[in-house]
């Protein structure tokens, strides 16, 4: 039936144009984001999960961010540590030989003098062994705690070791002294015990820093297989979004000529009335 108010056709290729720009508008979201899903309404359930997903990388980037400063407090108090195990050497150098009977007086006071200025030393040592406001050294803190996991419930731990003078591992106490023979040959002991412990001290520092590392790499990782998973579930195959593009401005233009076309039916009706 030739009709002026109804046009089927025309009905029909509008229907198809309007799926056409509807694809087409998809697939320009897609190349400008990069995402086939950058928003609820493109898949609700796939943006939810990568939500969750982008919810639990951010986490483990404060978790990261919670081990690297954890790492770095441990390495201060390992490198301090390694300082006043050296000094110890000297100090214990310092004391046998001012342990020898047949020194005179002289010699003894000055390698006295030598040996307070290494105690000096270990106590500058020890106040300035602290990062972001955490001495481990000092006996100031039992412990440093640092993320382990996205949800804030577990996380890796490393004691603290007090090397402080007068303490129960540098048993040297900071009025020493090796001024007179009796004295010298008592801290050669002391030292050499003391610098044992230091050791020690040192070997549990470094066992927690490689905690802090192993967490770090696993973290890290983790966070690099999610930041994956993320990118398989919402991005864009570029390739294939490419070639729908041609394919759908191919199939709008056809479109358009198509409604074209439709819409000139009407026309027929005025070679009726010649």
């Amino acid at each position: 039936m030739i009709s002026i108010n109804t046009n089927p056709g025309a009905m029909t290729a509008l229907e198809y144009l309007n799926q056409t720009q509807g694809q087409l508008s998809a697939t320009e979201n897609a190349i400008s984001t990069g995402e086939t899903v950058s928003s609820a309404k493109d898949n609700g359930a796939i943006f939810a999960i990568a939500q969750n997903m982008r919810g639990d990388v951010a986490g483990y980037a404060a978790v990261s961010e919670s081990l690297s400063n954890g790492t770095s407090t441990v390495d201060v108090a390992l490198s301090a540590g390694q300082s006043i195990s050296d000094l110890l050497i000297q100090m214990k150098q310092q004391a046998l030989s001012a342990s020898d009977t047949s020194l005179n007086t002289a010699s003894r006071q000055a390698l006295n003098a030598n040996f307070q200025a290494l105690l000096q030393q270990i106590t500058t040592v020890v106040q300035n062994a602290q990062f972001n406001g955490i001495n481990l050294i000092d006996g100031s803190t039992k412990q440093i705690m640092a993320l382990a996991s996205a949800d804030g419930q577990h996380r890796v731990t490393v004691a603290a070791e007090n090397m402080s003078l007068s303490g129960s591992i540098v048993t040297v106490a900071s009025t020493g002294s090796i001024s007179t023979q009796t004295k010298a040959s008592t801290m050669v002991t002391t030292v050499e015990n003391s610098l044992n412990a230091v050791n020690a001290a040192l070997a549990s520092l470094g066992s927690g820093s490689a905690k802090f590392s192993i967490q770090a790499t696993f973290v890290q990782n983790l966070s690099d297989t999610l930041t994956t998973g993320i990118g398989n579930l919402v991005d864009a195959n570029m390739a294939s979004e490419s070639a729908m593009l041609t394919a759908l401005q191919t199939k709008q233009q056809l479109g358009v000529q198509a409604l074209s076309i439709a819409n000139q039916a009407p026309s027929i009706a005025l070679s009726l009335f010649r």
